[in-house]
């Protein structure tokens, strides 16, 4: 799967109403650790069919941004059925962004 680009517009629509879980990476231009992050999440998207990845620019849509207290670049959040389950904040390996994906994801309620 491709990395998709999600605006204020598009937020509810390709994240909120997702039938999968979807980890929103707000990212930015200037910040050299989202760019480190890029082929780790495109590995990621590559090989999970069962989890969407898109990336929010915060300088170019600071409402989303505001309204989940994004401060840091990158921050990874997990959604799943409309709700945020999980919050990263930083650069990490891959092996233990996948880990924690996966703990994230075990833990939430079938059914919610």
């Amino acid at each position: 799967m491709r990395i998709d680009s999600v605006t204020d517009a598009t937020f509810t629509a390709e994240v909120l109403e997702s039938d999968k879980p979807v980890l929103v990476d707000f990212t930015a231009a200037w910040c050299p650790p989202c760019r480190a992050m890029n082929p780790i999440l495109d590995e990621i998207a590559a090989d999970r069919d069962d989890l969407r990845i898109v990336k929010l620019d915060v300088d170019d849509n600071q409402s989303v941004a505001a309204q989940y207290s994004v401060l840091s670049m990158p921050t990874f959040m997990l959604f799943q059925n409309g709700q945020p389950i999980q919050t990263l904040v930083g650069s990490r390996p891959r092996k233990r962004l996948e880990l924690e994906l996966e703990q994230a994801l075990v833990q939430e309620p079938a059914g919610r």
